[in-house]
């Protein structure tokens, strides 16, 4: 099957995945802790297990040999040469605030390397979404190609993370505080969103911690095929999540991984 079938079927998801969520949206809905107390706040709602429900159960019925991972209900036939990797609420604490900073994660991996992302955000009606080669943006005001920022200078760059209470105590703050006061501009709270507008161009590096594959699979072709790079802090694959640090240009990753390391 081809890349372009494979994109016509991700809007069939991020479509029944959007009407399963959006009821639920600025509504009364239960939310639970999947921490168990533990800190940080890790919520969970009626909302991403129905989105994720309705996305399952089309890929089985779609395509019985391939493999699921999602954050809700975890992982089936890991080993399928395609595996699809879904986050149906990515920026959950957003969601639950009534902010429309998430979105529905949708990615494809063939042999373990992500070869196709859609980032679905159904409230704003927008879609990013990618191969690796291109990127594309979808939504009321048009379509058009998603091409990061050609900027090298951290001095000049705008950073995002969802929370820098995120990063573990020690060398992972550490370094992240030291990207923050090399950069000008931070802002927080973007979750999904960020990488979003980083392949679009408005945000020049995001940097996380903590992260799991359903948490970075589906932006990776995304933000590659806007022209951005996207890796761990040490310069390996993102594919496994981990800390990441995403780049709309090529010497700001470095001079970024540099920092991180240093």
């Amino acid at each position: 099957m081809s890349v372009v079938d494979f994109a016509r079927f991700v809007d069939e998801l991020a479509a029944l995945s959007g009407q399963a969520i959006l009821p639920f949206f600025r509504a009364a809905f239960i939310t639970e802790d999947k921490s168990t107390g533990q800190a940080p706040f890790d919520p969970v709602t009626e909302a991403d297990r129905a989105g994720e429900a309705a996305m399952r159960q089309l890929i089985r019925r779609t395509f019985p040999s391939h493999g699921i991972l999602g954050e809700e209900f975890g992982s089936e036939h890991e080993d399928a040469e395609y595996v699809w990797v879904l986050d149906p609420i990515d920026g959950t604490r957003g969601f639950i605030a009534g902010l429309p900073l998430w979105g529905t994660l949708i990615g494809l991996t063939r042999d373990g390397v992500p070869c196709y992302g859609l980032m679905h955000q159904p409230f704003l009606g927008e879609r990013f979404s990618g191969d690796g080669r291109t990127a594309q943006y979808r939504g009321p005001h048009g379509t058009r190609r998603l091409l990061t920022r050609r900027r090298s200078a951290l001095s000049e760059a705008i950073v995002a993370t969802t929370d820098p209470r995120l990063f573990g105590e020690g060398r992972e703050r550490e370094a992240y505080g030291r990207i923050e006061a090399a950069t000008r501009l931070t802002r927080f709270g973007t979750d999904c969103y960020a990488y979003c507008m980083l392949a679009a161009g408005q945000i020049d590096l995001v940097i996380e911690a903590g992260l799991k594959p359903y948490d970075i699979v589906a932006l990776i072709p995304v933000i590659e095929g806007a022209g951005g790079v996207v890796t761990t802090w040490d310069g390996g694959s993102a594919a496994n999540g981990g800390t990441i640090v995403a780049a709309g240009d090529r010497r700001l990753h470095e001079a970024a991984l540099a920092l991180l390391n240093a």
